[in-house]
C-alpha cells in the first residue's frame, strides 16, 4: 500500500494534452481581445494628440502676448523652449519641459505661421506621416 502511494505522489502534476488545451483557451482569448486592445491604443493616441496641440497652441498664444506675434515658420516651435535672436521681449520657456515633445507617433508636430487657416497652422499626420487618412492615420490639426 505505501508503494502505490507513494507513485500517486509522483504522478501529480498535468499532462501535455492538458497544457495545450489551457494554450489553445489563451490564444483563443488573445485573438478576440488583441484587436479590442489595439483599437482602443489607437484612439487613446489620437486623443493625446489632440490634446498636445491644444498645449501647445496655448502655449504660442502666450509667447504672442509677450512678443506682439507668433514665431515665424523659420523659428518655428523652438522658440517656444530657446529664445530667437530677434526676441526682445522673450519672457519663456512657454513649455513646462525644454525639449519639444513629439507626437504619439514619434514624429516632429508640424508649424506653418502664418497659416492657411488661421495665424498658424499646428498639425501632425497621424500613424501614416502622410496627408490624409483615416482612424489612426488621420491629420490631427488644430483648425478645425
Amino acid at each position: 500500500m505505501k508503494k502505490m502511494m507513494g507513485f500517486r505522489a509522483k504522478q501529480l502534476g498535468f499532462t501535455l494534452l492538458e497544457l495545450l488545451v489551457v494554450l489553445g483557451i489563451i490564444a483563443m482569448l488573445a485573438g478576440i481581445v488583441g484587436p479590442q486592445v489595439m483599437k482602443h491604443m489607437g484612439e487613446s493616441k489620437i486623443k493625446a494628440a489632440k490634446v498636445q496641440i491644444e498645449d501647445l497652441s496655448a502655449a504660442l498664444d502666450m509667447y504672442k502676448l509677450d512678443l506682439g506675434r507668433y514665431p515665424t515658420t523659420e523659428q518655428g516651435l523652438k522658440a517656444l523652449i530657446e529664445s530667437p535672436d530677434s526676441a526682445k521681449r522673450w519672457n519663456g520657456p512657454y513649455l513646462r519641459k525644454a525639449k519639444m515633445p513629439l507626437d504619439p507617433w514619434q514624429q516632429d508636430y508640424h508649424y506653418v505661421s502664418p497659416g492657411e487657416h488661421g495665424k498658424f497652422d499646428l498639425f501632425t499626420w497621424g500613424a501614416d506621416g502622410k496627408e490624409g487618412g483615416e482612424g489612426e492615420d488621420q491629420d490631427i490639426v488644430n483648425w478645425e
